[in-house]
């Protein structure tokens, strides 16, 4: 039985190192946090948690929490991309509105100019 506890406590020191050493090469980055960043975030916290209480139950809570901040930094770190992508669409849109309108105003300007060099009839 030690055996199987010492394994569990030396993967999870593994993990937890591994972990530590992301966070602060992450971390040294700089730069703000993308949307995958905090999803990616939330979700290690939440499957750390959610992964916590079950592994408690089956009385290894720290190899719980572990596994469930793995998937869910993978699945918080998914989502995250997907809502990052779609930020993303939207101020690319959001620029071509900017282009869009520009353009709309220099054409009326010069359609003005037009107006006011030509005589009526």
């Amino acid at each position: 039985m030690n055996i199987k506890s010492g394994a569990a406590k030396q993967l999870f020191g593994i993990i937890a190192g591994t972990v530590l050493i992301g966070t602060v090469v992450a971390g040294c980055a700089g730069g703000p946090i993308t949307t995958r960043e905090k999803g990616a975030g939330i979700g290690a916290l939440s499957g750390a948690a959610v992964g916590g209480l079950i592994g408690s139950a089956v009385r290894h809570p720290a190899l719980g929490a572990a596994i469930g901040g793995g998937l869910g930094l993978g699945a918080g770190a998914l989502i995250g991309d997907q809502l990052q992508g779609r930020e993303n669409q939207a101020w690319e849109q959001d620029q071509q509105i900017y282009r869009n309108q520009q353009d709309l105003s220099r054409q009326r300007q010069e359609l003005e100019d037009l107006r006011r060099r030509t005589p009526e009839y």
